[in-house]
């Protein structure tokens, strides 16, 4: 294991001790901020295969966080209060680009997780997908449907990882007692995505600031919900902080559904740009629709989004035009 830097040694007696792994991404790279923000320590634990040093920079000054880099698929030992386990590449581009790397990353790190946990009775978050609901046959999707997913598609390396990684973590809870906590994370966008993501919000953004056509895929009738980071993280933090027997799944996103080509006239309208729509065919095992049923988050913890998708579309335009 390699460490990057340490910044820091302090008392850690009235502190908690949280590992995040892939914490050096779009969305760990939230959640780090935050876990420091509340007073914790925090191992931001990133092989760089897909998160990016600039993204975690500006927390190199709080002493309490340390950046080891590692391979989740390898066995690591050390102390933990919790572990946020976010490693594995999330946009299709990235996790098609290696496929078996991306399925080891879901399950072998489930499992070099869930012994840590194991070893100190910390509890321990998984980040799953909506993808698990595969190209669903009931909208909105609700925690108790169990998807339509093609098992060899060019998809599947991230789709059955992560419905792996929910088997080992339940498994782990029934067999071992393990204090798990299992969110499904739905479309979410906000300052730190990678702009060559290939995600429909940082290309989108992109295409328009630089004056580019604007690629839509199929007729732009599929529909997305896009959830700002705040709130998802938010929403993270409550699940982790509710008993030990709330376990999961829960879904979390924004139940406000758009349609692609609603989603390019937002973007066009906020950024001025006159960038023009161009269509290209669907790539294979694409959902149709996507969108979230929140009605069990909200009864566990009271969780609901509060920055519609305009608002945050400003904030992540704003972030993009910094860059």
């Amino acid at each position: 294991m390699t460490k990057w830097f340490f910044c820091g040694i302090v008392s850690f007696m009235d502190k908690k001790t949280i590992l995040v792994t892939g914490g050096a991404g779009f969305l760990g790279s939230h959640l780090c901020k935050t876990l420091l923000e509340h007073g914790n320590r925090v191992i931001c634990m990133d092989n760089f295969f897909t998160g990016r040093e600039r993204n975690i920079a500006p927390l190199k000054d709080y002493r309490d966080f340390e950046v080891l880099v590692h391979d989740v698929t390898l066995p690591y030992s050390f102390y933990v209060d919790e572990i946020f386990n976010l490693a594995c590449p999330a946009s299709p581009p990235h996790y098609q680009r290696d496929p078996i790397s991306t399925y080891k990353t879901s399950v072998l790190g489930a499992i070099n997780a869930l012994e840590l946990a194991d070893k100190w009775n910390a509890k321990v978050f998984q980040a799953s997908t909506s993808e698990v609901y595969g190209d669903a046959l009931v909208h909105p999707q609700t925690e108790d449907y169990w998807g339509n997913v093609n098992p060899h598609g060019i998809r599947s390396c991230y789709d059955e990882g992560k419905r792996g990684a929910e088997t080992l973590f339940f498994d782990y809870h029934r067999e071992h007692g393990t204090r798990i906590k299992v969110v499904r994370i739905f479309n979410t966008y906000g300052p730190n995505m990678n702009p060559e993501d290939g995600r429909v919000v940082s290309n989108f953004i992109m295409q328009a600031l630089n004056g580019e056509d604007i690629t839509i895929y199929g007729d732009g009738s599929q529909t997305r919900s896009f959830c700002y980071c705040d709130d998802l993280i938010r929403g993270w933090l409550l699940l982790m902080n509710s008993g030990d027997e709330i376990t999961g799944p829960v879904n979390m996103g924004n139940p406000g559904e758009f349609t692609m080509l609603e989603l390019a006239e937002k973007v066009l309208k906020l950024t001025g740009s006159k960038s023009k729509l161009v269509y290209r065919p669907l790539p294979g095992d694409d959902p149709k629709q996507r969108r979230p049923d929140i009605t069990l988050a909200g009864k566990l913890f009271g969780w609901k989004p509060e920055i519609d998708l305009e608002e945050g579309l400003k904030r992540t335009i704003e972030y993009f035009k910094q860059r």
